[in-house]
């Protein structure tokens, strides 16, 4: 028997590093553990991260799972088959939701007899929270974004709050409290996947029964199509060299994303999330993150020593058109070839937006 454990959550929450930090936890306990990534486009800089530091990964690619159900199907089987595994983690992509009736009931009901399918587990990061409740309580109405996020709140079982290392205690304790009044039939948990502080109740939560089974989402497709089609999402590939000797990966990739963070903050555009390795060699990469538009990049790897030559993803999800998102990025990449001493050669750039979720599957609760 497979156990299943779905994760959602708004892009930058911290899907990733939570897949792979419980993940690591599991296989203390014994098991053996596969993850799966997925986004809307390919190339993807969290697939890599995650190589990494586990064995068995897999991505499905093009579209959210319910979308793509059937990949997701193929590569749990896939997994399973070849790897022995017998716990699948799967992240979905940052901007979907709907997925109690979408993936989670549609597995429970067509593969229950092989498959045990874990609470739905939705990634908060605190910081993300403030901010929409912030606009909430000045009075400004619902946009499409934080009508989104709502939704994922409102479907899950669990709500694992991230990053609380990042916030003072007295204001996780109020989150914490907050979000149990405001979604009694969910456990809230918190807990940061950097520091590891806290990850067990979150492993203890996916062991209880799901406590949101019943829940019938009212979701406004064409809110959520527009939510989704607010963001431009880019993937590229960026060849480097260094102009004289070697230049530094980690310093080329805080550049693009610092001028990435500072353009949006320009520009008023919500940074959904934007990531960013640079491959060395020999298996050394550098990693940077971005979640907050005129914030400062996060390193979340370095290599052991510079570079005479490397491979770049950029990964960049933010609030705009694709043509400008695509100029910003070229303008970001110039500029860090000037400060490293960097030679760069990118595929084109080509932005896009995501079109309508249209699921394989939408089934109701049982007995609705």
């Amino acid at each position: 028997m497979i156990t299943f454990i779905p994760l959602t959550g708004f892009l930058g929450a911290g899907k990733t590093t939570t897949m792979t930090t419980t993940a690591l936890a599991l296989e203390e306990k014994g098991h053996r553990v596969a993850v799966i990534t997925n986004d809307q486009g390919v190339e993807l800089v969290d697939t890599h991260l995650v190589r990494s530091k586990l064995d068995s990964v897999a991505e499905v690619t093009g579209g959210c799972f319910c979308c793509k159900f059937e990949d997701l199907v193929e590569a749990v089987v896939a997994l399973t088959e070849s790897d022995g595994v017998d716990t699948v983690i799967a992240e979905a992509v940052g901007s979907c939701t709907d997925l109690q009736a979408t993936v989670v009931r549609p597995l429970r009901r067509y593969y229950g007899e092989n498959m045990v399918v874990a609470p739905l587990t939705t990634v908060v990061d605190p910081l993300r929270h403030r901010a929409f409740e912030r606009a909430a309580q000045r009075g400004e109405p619902e946009s499409d974004l934080s009508y989104l996020f709502r939704q994922q709140l409102t479907e899950a079982d669990v709500i694992a709050v991230n990053k609380l290392d990042t916030i003072p205690a007295g204001q996780a304790g109020e989150l914490l409290l907050g979000l149990r009044k405001q979604y009694g039939d969910a456990a809230v948990v918190g807990y940061s996947a950097t520091t590891g502080e806290g990850v067990d109740t979150l492993l203890t939560a996916w062991e209880a029964p799901a406590g949101n089974q019943a829940v019938d989402l009212d979701v406004d497709y064409d809110r959520y199509a527009a939510a989704e089609a607010q963001l431009a999402w880019m993937n590229q590939e960026v060849e480097l060299s260094a102009v004289e000797g070697e230049f530094d990966a980690t310093e080329w990739a805080r550049t693009v994303l610092a001028r990435l963070s500072g353009w949006a903050a320009e520009q008023g555009a919500v940074v959904g999330h934007a990531k960013l390795t640079v491959e060395v060699g020999d298996g050394e990469f550098a990693k940077l993150s971005l979640t907050e538009a005129g914030a400062e990049p996060t390193v979340d790897r370095t290599p052991a020593s510079a570079a005479g030559g490397a491979r770049a993803v950029i990964n960049a999800r933010v609030a705009c058109e694709p043509d400008d998102l695509d100029r910003a990025v070229t303008d970001a990449v110039a500029a860090a070839d000037q400060t490293t001493g960097a030679r760069s050669s990118a595929t084109s750039p080509v932005s896009f937006k995501p079109g309508y979720p249209r699921p394989v599957h939408r089934l109701a609760p049982a007995g609705a």
